[in-house]
């Protein structure tokens, strides 16, 4: 290999275009530079085997240069090219291991010799690293070889001790002494010819004295030498066998057992014998049949139990749930509880989970959720923590319990009770009406006054008629009754009743947009009722609404096949998913102090009498829209 690439570095034009003549004249491929930092731009592309440099220059000197050459390929050789007064510079770069200094002006000997050792260091170094890396790679051979010597020293010594052992372990069966005598598992030997030479204690007492016999029959689904057991395979593989078999014992029942066979050579390596250690697992069976009947009651328990069950981890992730969560709620496996349950994006405020896994306290309180088919349902929530032996909290179950039911009938009960609340002030003042009717009768009678005995008799007909109004109202709210029902022009009814909205709506600054268009055909409601509830539905959009900048409330009708769509749609404040699923609920209102929670249950109550339904669509500043859905009566 010829090393003859040279990189020459002067900042004086006429040193680079002579010298680097003479260097040319000399064989050698050169490129030129008028600093250092200039010959390190061009060191990585040119790779040059020698460097020419001036000790003092501009931009980057020759010592630095040096350096940098060094740090990037430590085998570049430099020579230092220097004036009479850099002596002190010269013998300096020669400390940073510069190849050699030559003087200003260049004399061509000079020149040749400084240029012959340098490429002389260039080859030896060279060699030298070729020789360390061969040297290292011969090393790790003969290393890698002597541990591989090693190794199988180690194992043959292992394997004789070990057929030295298992020889020991044979003899020790047969003269019914030692160690396998003492364990307690069935231990036997087979010969070649599948016959049982010996066997222990315990084998004896379970199977019986086998000695004699051929090593197939004791197995009870094995008959002949054509259906390999253990011991047969143990011969032809020459490697030892485990597998579950099924022995024969000497009363003729099963016993289950777990076969170990290893083969037994002899000095010359051939398999001479077979051991076969055998464990009943007659207990370990009959645990695990136990557990798994165990394991499938507790399952059902926990699928049938009358109430949804879920089991969280830490991060109140969900890491499993019985069938009738999974029925109502959908696969949960995995994610958060309140995503799966309550349909929330971020964790409920009022977790009971988080807080049973702060303490390991049990807790519990009242929620409602909406199952995947929209059913909305009044629960009991429950949670209990689950320890790990040393007492860590590790998971949490949540139970909960449908008690819709039950809050429907004290819903019932406690709406009945405010009604009669409310009433018995509005009885109370008619009981003194009919006191007065009853003394202006009898004073007109007395008197022979007609006009009196007429207006007396007037006002007791209207108070008789607004008490039994009030007694049929008790009895609607005490049990279910038949609505008074007629049947009105649809446009002309929702027309009269967003009337009564309209000044709310203005008063409050909010925007009434109302379409009702004709031809909506005929409806058959209780005209009081519906009208109330629809009434309701408006004033909470105005609500919604008030004292907002652009507030809209619109009110609009449409006939569908047999039905008409009602739809009530603000531009308000909006909902979020878990106010949504209870806005119907009875006491529940979003209106904080200001809001009784009564108008939107008893609202839904009463379109659901009209067989009618209701849907709501909102979100968080995005507006509600209210979609309620009746039979329309015939005709358009």
């Amino acid at each position: 290999m010829d090393f003859k690439r040279l990189l020459l570095v002067d900042d004086e034009e006429g040193v680079r275009r002579f010298l680097g003549l003479s260097l040319m004249d000399l064989g050698y491929e050169v490129e030129t530079a008028a600093n250092g930092r200039e010959a390190l731009d061009m060191f990585d592309g040119f790779r040059p085997n020698i460097v020419f440099t001036d000790i003092k220059m501009p931009v980057m000197d020759g010592i630095e240069l040096l350096k940098a050459i060094k740090e990037k390929s430590p085998d570049t050789e430099v020579v230092m090219i220097t004036g009479h007064g850099d002596m002190d510079l010269a013998i300096e770069s020669l400390k940073f291991d510069a190849s050699d200094f030559i003087t200003k002006p260049i004399n061509n000997d000079v020149l040749e010799v400084s240029l012959e050792r340098a490429r002389e260091r260039y080859r030896m170094k060279l060699q030298l690293r070729e020789y360390t890396e061969n040297l290292e790679r011969l090393v790790e051979e003969k290393t890698q070889r002597i541990v591989e010597l090693e190794r199988q020293k180690a194992a043959s010594q292992v394997v004789e001790g070990l057929s030295a052992a298992l020889s020991d372990a044979a003899r020790d069966v047969e003269t019914g002494y030692g160690l396998f005598n003492e364990l307690p598992c069935l231990v036997s030997i087979h010969n070649r010819y599948l016959e049982i030479v010996a066997h222990n204690t315990l084998f004896e007492e379970r199977l019986g004295n086998q000695v004699g016999n051929n090593s197939f029959d004791i197995y009870s689904d094995r008959n002949s030498p054509g259906n390999a057991c253990p011991v047969q395979r143990t011969f032809e593989t020459g490697r030892g066998q485990r597998s579950k078999e099924n022995f024969l014992g000497k009363d003729g029942e099963e016993i289950p057992v777990t076969v170990f066979t290893a083969p037994l050579p002899n000095t010359e390596g051939d398999i001479e014998l077979v051991l076969d250690i055998s464990v009943d697992m007659t207990e370990l069976k009959r645990l695990h049949d136990e557990l798994l009947t165990t394991q499938y009651k507790y399952q059902r328990l926990f699928d049938e139990a009358p109430c949804y069950i879920t089991v969280q981890n830490p991060d109140l992730s969900i890491a499993e749930a019985n069938r009738r969560f999974i029925e109502d709620f959908g696969e949960a496996s995995g994610k958060p509880c309140y995503t799966a349950y309550k349909h929330r994006d971020e964790q409920c405020g009022d977790c009971l989970v988080r807080e049973t896994f702060k303490d390991g306290l049990s807790r519990q309180h009242e929620t409602v959720v909406t199952t995947l088919k929209g059913e909305r349902k009044n629960m009991l929530v429950q949670s209990a923590p689950i320890h790990d032996v040393s007492g860590k909290v590790v998971q949490a179950m949540e139970m909960s319990t449908d008690i819709t039911e039950i809050r429907r009938l004290q819903d019932h009960l406690t709406s009945l009770g405010i009604m009669l609340g409310s009433m018995s002030h509005g009885v109370k003042g008619m009981l003194t009406s009919l006191d007065g009717g009853i003394y202006r009768l009898e004073s007109g009678l007395n008197k022979g006054d007609e006009e009196r005995v007429a207006a007396a008799t007037k006002t007791l007909k209207s108070m008789i008629g607004r008490v039994k109004k009030m007694v049929l109202d008790i009895l609607y709210y005490a049990k279910s009754r038949e609505l008074e029902t007629e049947t009105v022009d649809a446009a002309e009814f929702l027309r009269s009743t967003s009337d009564i909205v309209a000044p709310k709506a203005e008063t409050a600054c909010v925007e009434f947009i109302r379409d009702i268009p004709d031809g909506l055909g005929m409806l058959k409601a209780d005209t009081a009722a519906l009208s109330a509830a629809l009434v309701n539905f408006l004033e909470n959009g105005v609500d919604a609404g008030e004292c907002r900048m652009g507030a809209r409330l619109e009110f609009s009708a449409r006939r569908e096949g047999a039905e008409l769509i009602v739809t009530v749609a603000d531009n308000g404040m909006g909902m979020d998913r878990e106010t949504r699923d209870k806005i119907f609920t009875l006491f529940f209102s979003s209106k904080g102090k200001k809001g009784t929670g009564i108008g939107l249950f008893i609202s839904n109550q009463t379109i659901e009498q009209h067989g009618g339904s209701i849907t709501v669509e909102s979100a968080p500043d995005k507006g509600s829209t209210f979609t309620i859905t009746l039979p329309a009566g015939d005709g358009a």
